[in-house]
C-alpha cells in the first residue's frame, strides 16, 4: 500500500466507488442486507463465526457484515492491488484482506483459515471465473465450509430462457434509470481518475505490473450455477431474494 495514500484519501475514493457501482447494479444494498439477514441466521449461537467474502474490492460488503455483527471474522479476498489497498487502509483493523487469485494455484492455502467457514459469500466475482474455474471453486469452498455452512452467490445471474433474460434484464434497467440521480460518475470514469492520483501510483504501478483482471462476465445462466453447485456436493441450492436478473442464490453444505 502506498504511504502517501491517507484515510480521508481513502475514504473519498471509496465513497466515489460506492456511489458508481451503486448507479449500476439495482437493489445493491438490498442484496447486502439480504446477506447479512443469511449471515445473522447461520452464525447463530457460533462462536467466533467466521466468513469469506470472495472478490471483496474496497471491503464494502464485508465492512458491512463486520459492523452488523462485531463478533464475526471477516477474511476478504481480491487480486485488484488498487481495490485492495483502498480496503486495507480503511477497513484492515476490523477485516483480514487477502491478496490471493480465487481459483488460481493454492489460493485457498493463501486464506490460512485454521477453522472451518460458517459462511462463504460474493457479491462481484463469481459470474466472472470461467466455468472450469467456477466448479473448482465451488467444491473447495464446499470443503472450507463447516456442516450447516452457506455459501451465498449475490450477483447478476441471467435466466436460462433467452427471452426471459431479456425482460427481466429491461425490468433491471429501468429501475436503475428510475433511482439514478442525474450527473455522476460511471466505473470507466473512476478508474481513469484514479489512476492519475499522486496517492494511488504505487498501488496503479503494482495493477500495471500484475497486468489486467478479467473482466467479462462468464455469462452463466442461474440454473447452471445451481448445476455446479450441486455437482460440487452441496445439499441444497436456490434462491431466496431476486430482483430482475439480480439474485441472492444460497447452497447449503449438508451432513
Amino acid at each position: 500500500m502506498g504511504e502517501d495514500l491517507s484515510a480521508a484519501a481513502a475514504k473519498g475514493w471509496a465513497v466515489r466507488w460506492e456511489l458508481q457501482r451503486e448507479r449500476r447494479e439495482t437493489g445493491r444494498e438490498e442484496r447486502f442486507t439480504v446477506v447479512g439477514d443469511l449471515l445473522e441466521r447461520v452464525t447463530a449461537g457460533h462462536d467466533r463465526a467466521a466468513v469469506l467474502d470472495l472478490g471483496c474490492g474496497t471491503g464494502s460488503l464485508a465492512a458491512r457484515l463486520q459492523r452488523r455483527m462485531p463478533a464475526l471474522d471477516v477474511v476478504a479476498v481480491d487480486a485488484d492491488p488498487v481495490l485492495l489497498g483502498l480496503g486495507r487502509r480503511l477497513h484492515g483493523t476490523r477485516v483480514r484482506f487477502v491478496d490471493t487469485v480465487v481459483g488460481g494455484l493454492g489460493w485457498a492455502d493463501d486464506l490460512d483459515l485454521g477453522r472451518p467457514l460458517d459462511a462463504a459469500v460474493s457479491a462481484s466475482m463469481l459470474h466472472r471465473l470461467p466455468e472450469r474455474v467456477l466448479l473448482e471453486v465451488y467444491g473447495r469452498l464446499h470443503t472450507l465450509l463447516r456442516p450447516g455452512g452457506l455459501l451465498v452467490n449475490a450477483g447478476r445471474l441471467p435466466h436460462e430462457d433467452g427471452a426471459v433474460a431479456g425482460l427481466a434484464g429491461e425490468v433491471g434497467r429501468r429501475q436503475a434509470e428510475r433511482r439514478r440521480a442525474p450527473g455522476g460518475e460511471d466505473a470507466s470514469s473512476w478508474w481513469a481518475e484514479a489512476a492519475e492520483a499522486p496517492e494511488l501510483a504505487r498501488l496503479f504501478a503494482e495493477r500495471r505490473r500484475r497486468g489486467p483482471p478479467p473482466g467479462e462476465e462468464n455469462g452463466l445462466s442461474l440454473a447452471r450455477h445451481v448445476d455446479l453447485l450441486e455437482k460440487a456436493g452441496f445439499a441444497s441450492v436456490g434462491t431466496v431474494w431476486q430482483f430482475g436478473d439480480n439474485c441472492v442464490l444460497v447452497a447449503v453444505r449438508g451432513g
